[in-house]
Parts: C-alpha cells; sequence; structure tokens
C-alpha cells in the first residue's frame, strides 16, 4: 500500500506552493522607482522605516532581555517591589519617542514639500502637458500640444518632465502610476496638478486606486516611456489615423460606461476640450428618449 506523505513534507510542499503565488504577484512598483519623484518616495519610505526600526528593534529586545534576566531562577536580578518613581528613567522613556517623532516630522515636512505634486521638476528639457480624464471605467489622455488624444495608452518621452492636468467625468477617481509616483485623485468639475518624469525607457503599469464601480479592477493602462524619436513616430502614427475627432459630442458618446476597453487613438483633438469637461462636471449621463434609445 502507497504511504501517506508525511505531515512535514506536506507542510513543506504546502510552503513551496504558497510562496510561488505570491511570487508569482509580485510586479514592479514603488520600490522600483523610474523617475526622480518615485525615487524621492522611496527614500521617504526607508528612512522612516529605518528610524522606526531604531526604536522597535531595541525594544523587542529589550523585552527578551528582561524576562531572561527577571526570571524566578535568577538569584542575581535584583528586584525593587517598593520601587514607584524614577527622574532620569520618565526622562529616558519621553525622550525617544520624542526624538523620534521628530525624526518623522522632519522627514514629512521636507518630503511633503519636495515631492508636491504641482511643484515642477526641474530639468533642461522643456515640460510637456498631458490632460487626463478618469471615466468610467477607461482612462483618456489628452496631447493638446501635439492635437492628439489616446484611451488606455500613455506615452510620454524619457527625460522629458511631464505636467499632468487630472480631472474625473464622473465619480471620484485615483490615477497612479507606481514607478513613477504620487497619486492623486481625480474629481469631478476640480483640476489638479501633477508633475513626473521617467528617466529610463520601459512600460510601466497605470492604475486606479479608488473603487470608482463595477469595473473598476479592469481600470488599468499602460504608461511607454520611449525616447524622443519613437515618441515623434507616435504621435505622427496617430496623427495618420482615421478616427474621429475627439470634440465634445464624441466625448460624450465616448464616456458611457465600459470595460476592457482597448487601447485606442484619435487623430485630431477639439481645443481646450479639457477645459470645457472640468466647467460641465464631465459628461452628462445618458438618458431614455421616447423611442427607447439613449440621447
Amino acid at each position: 500500500m502507497p504511504r501517506e506523505p508525511r505531515p512535514v513534507q506536506t507542510t513543506a510542499r504546502f510552503a513551496c506552493l504558497m510562496l510561488c503565488v505570491v511570487l508569482s504577484a509580485c510586479e514592479p512598483g514603488i520600490l522600483d522607482p523610474a523617475g526622480p519623484i518615485a525615487a524621492g518616495e522611496r527614500s521617504i519610505f526607508f528612512n522612516s522605516l529605518a528610524v522606526m526600526l531604531a526604536i522597535v528593534v531595541p525594544v523587542i529586545l529589550l523585552a527578551f532581555a528582561f524576562s531572561w534576566w527577571f526570571r524566578a531562577s535568577n538569584t542575581r536580578a535584583r528586584h525593587l517591589p517598593e520601587w514607584a518613581y524614577s527622574g532620569r528613567l520618565e526622562l529616558l522613556v519621553w525622550s525617544i519617542p520624542a526624538l523620534a517623532i521628530m525624526f518623522l516630522g522632519g522627514i514629512a515636512w521636507i518630503g511633503s514639500h519636495d515631492l508636491d505634486p504641482p511643484k515642477p521638476i526641474a530639468s533642461r528639457a522643456r515640460t510637456m502637458t498631458v490632460e487626463v480624464v478618469a471615466t468610467d471605467w477607461k482612462w483618456l489622455f489628452l496631447y493638446p500640444e501635439q492635437g492628439i488624444a489616446t484611451i488606455n495608452r500613455l506615452v510620454v518621452p524619457v527625460g522629458t518632465p511631464v505636467r499632468f492636468r487630472i480631472t474625473s467625468a464622473g465619480v471620484m477617481n485615483s490615477f497612479f502610476v507606481p514607478q513613477l509616483g504620487s497619486q492623486i485623485y481625480a474629481m469631478s468639475g476640480m483640476n489638479a496638478t501633477l508633475h513626473l518624469r521617467a528617466d529610463r525607457p520601459g512600460r510601466y503599469r497605470g492604475l486606479s486606486a479608488h473603487y470608482s464601480g463595477e469595473g473598476f479592477a479592469d481600470m488599468d493602462f499602460f504608461v511607454d516611456a520611449v525616447p524622443q524619436g519613437a515618441f515623434d513616430r507616435f504621435v505622427a502614427t496617430a496623427r495618420a489615423g482615421r478616427g474621429k475627432t475627439l470634440d465634445w459630442p464624441e466625448f460624450v458618446a465616448m464616456a458611457h460606461p465600459s470595460r476592457n476597453v482597448r487601447p485606442a487613438s484619435y487623430p485630431r483633438l477639439q481645443p481646450g476640450l479639457y477645459d470645457q469637461i472640468v466647467m460641465r462636471n464631465g459628461a452628462p449621463e445618458a438618458k431614455p428618449a421616447k423611442d427607447g434609445r439613449q440621447q
């Protein structure tokens, strides 16, 4: 008769299986920055972690050391059952947390000003503008300087600072590219500003970091950071397309809820469309007409 697997073998196999599942779910994120903003945020994370570990690790070690030293069998331990107060001990106990708060507060204060989303990124390259509109459930990217627009695909030149103007055509959402940094909310009728830069070529995942309905799980996009020549070819290819002009009526039709939308592009863009979207609080909801169709 075949032998049943031993508990140790079963546990080892289960651990290996879980490790494979965890590793397969891993992907580059904030710990693998591709731009200066994400790199600065990673530095804040590691600096804050170091300050907290400088307190947590000694406390854990001292907890074990005190338990071992003051065990019942240790006759050398000095017990003071009548002890009540020590000014030096109180100073030590309160000074360490106070210093930790000062260090963490200083890190947060400096980082908040250095990485402020509306703050332009210092660079010799000219900053380009991309306007972002969150819809249900896809992302619309407008290139006002190039006169084109894309859906669920963002292409930027490497080394060029990008000023994002971000709004929503419906419910509140959140624009986030982990490897480039700085999550920022998109809200209807409001304009948020975010500056990012990709310092190395690659494809980076962008996503919605705020639940916005049943299609939220599929509301992601790709950011392609390419050399300037490749970006110019991308713009030329988009302009040569046979798609419709993205004006207000086309935007209203595009903004209707849809899921798993493939990347697409518009060869022409109505000037000032983004400001019109902000002023009108996004696209109006479709209303049923008398014949049963949607307006």
